[in-house]
């Protein structure tokens, strides 16, 4: 069987599967707090797993390899900035955030840092654009991957690819909500690290072992790629790294993954959830920098880094294991969207409507309606708006967490922040992320990493008291 039919035949499977699923978690969503949130019953390994593959996706996949092979060893800073950041959401954030959401009754992380008071509904309008915006970059980024995936694979044309991609994502998304999505998130995570280990142990093995590969990379221009030559290359290098680190600031402030906390149903399920988590980022992100490592000594002449991934599996693995492995990653890539696109409809169909003075509404009709006008807008922008999934998902990344994560964190260090601080702070958060980006680039963009953040937090500790 030639490797285009297995990949043709596993995707079919595995999109099966995804439906059957969608199908099954359709019997469990009764209302919009099943569609949004699970009714708070998720268990330890689902919400690990799918927590920690709907902040990765193809981000992890092709734009981490796809940076280890541009960059080289200084590539490695990536690590204990993403690892740290689960550290942080896990062990301080998820722990905080699964009682005091349970208490006040919140859906969503913008309803929870609202709170009460006059200004709730500003709040909620604010927040509501910030993730539509955000996170339609963040959707396209996943459609645009698929469709580089499925127009390489078997050559169709980009337009074709995205839709098939975004048909699907849709439809299990509509059938299941929050249900259908942690599952089939669940699913693609335990791929993706099967596939982390996988890969990169066999391209070690191909480039002869570690010290091999050390001294292959000598042989690179690592350090050009890193930073400009001259008397300001040590200043260059400390921003690319900075920079690198500040992405682990922007973990806490995802609504689409601290979500999860907010549905686990028990403190048990959290301790035990925690392992799974912190493990499975430890054996993904650690596999990714090691593949695009080994890329740079077996397959120097690649055009486009992010392409790393699937011109490795072409060459270590016979075309019908290397068949199945890109079908299953790309059934992956597809099914991150799924996340982004339930918190986008979440704060359009619930948060502004609440923000608006209406009680809650069980309007599922309505929500699904949401979800259906996301992906098309997404897939839009994936078609008409190229750009590097790696730098567009990083500016979605950034956007969101510099918006929520300041306030977030205040609040669950036992700080009330007043209302038109938490609106000041968001704003800032958001903004700044977005000029930042469009101005010219600093080594690491250590700038757009890091200054919206910290100046958001500023704010917000400003208007800030201790709880009483």
């Amino acid at each position: 069987m030639a490797k285009h039919q297995v990949i043709l035949l596993t995707l079919v499977l595995y999109k099966i599967t995804l439906v059957a699923i969608g199908l099954w978690a359709q019997r469990r969503t009764r209302d919009n707090a099943d569609f949004f949130l699970g009714g708070r019953r998720l268990g330890p390994l689902v919400a690990a797993i799918s927590a920690s593959a709907s902040s990765s996706s193809a981000w992890t996949l092709l734009g981490v390899s796809g940076f280890a092979y541009a960059f080289g060893i200084s590539a490695l800073w990536l690590f204990p900035a993403t690892v740290g950041g689960f550290l942080v959401n896990w062990l301080w954030v998820a722990p905080r955030l699964k009682p005091a959401a349970r208490a006040s009754g919140a859906i969503t992380l913008p309803e929870f840092i609202a709170g009460q008071g006059e200004l709730r509904g500003l709040i909620l309008r604010i927040a509501t654009i910030i993730v539509l915006f955000s996170f339609m970059l963040y959707v396209a980024a996943q459609f645009q991957a698929a469709g580089n995936s499925f127009a390489s694979t078997f050559g169709l044309s980009m337009r074709t690819s995205i839709i098939i991609g975004a048909a699907i994502v849709l439809l299990y998304t509509l059938l299941g909500g929050f249900w259908a999505v942690s599952v089939t998130d669940t699913l693609q995570g335990l791929l993706m690290a099967a596939t982390s280990v996988a890969l990169p142990v066999t391209a070690l093995a191909a480039v002869g072992g570690f010290d091999a590969l050390v001294t292959g990379l000598a042989d690179t221009t690592d350090v050009a790629a890193l930073s400009p030559t001259g008397k300001h290359a040590g200043i260059a290098a400390v921003g690319f790294v900075v920079g690198l680190l500040g992405i682990g600031m922007g973990y806490p402030g995802q609504p689409h993954v601290v979500n999860r906390f907010m549905a686990l149903r028990d403190d048990k399920a959290l301790r035990q959830a925690r392992v799974f988590a912190i493990a499975w980022a430890v054996i993904v992100y650690s596999g990714m920098l090691l593949l695009g490592l080994c890329g740079r000594v077996l397959a120097s002449e690649i055009a486009g880094g992010e392409d790393v991934f699937f011109v490795l599996t072409d060459q270590l693995f016979p075309p019908v294991v290397a068949g199945v492995m890109i079908a299953a990653v790309l059934s992956a890539i597809m099914s991150t969207a799924d996340s982004q696109l339930l918190v986008a409809a979440s704060s359009a169909q619930h948060d502004w409507r609440i923000a608006g003075g209406h009680a809650e509404s069980d309007g599922l009709l309505r929500s699904r309606i949401v979800v259906v006008v996301l992906s098309v807008a997404a897939a839009v922008v994936a078609l008409f708006v190229p750009e590097s999934i790696f730098n567009r998902v990083l500016f979605a990344w950034h956007a969101v967490g510099s918006a929520f994560g300041p306030v977030l964190l205040l609040q669950l260090g036992g700080r009330v922040v007043r209302q038109g601080y938490i609106a000041a702070s968001m704003l800032l958060g958001f903004g700044l992320t977005v000029l930042l980006y469009y101005l010219p680039g600093t080594p690491g963009d250590v700038a757009e990493r890091l200054v919206p953040f910290l100046v958001a937090l500023g704010v917000a500790a400003l208007g800030s008291r201790r709880r009483t």
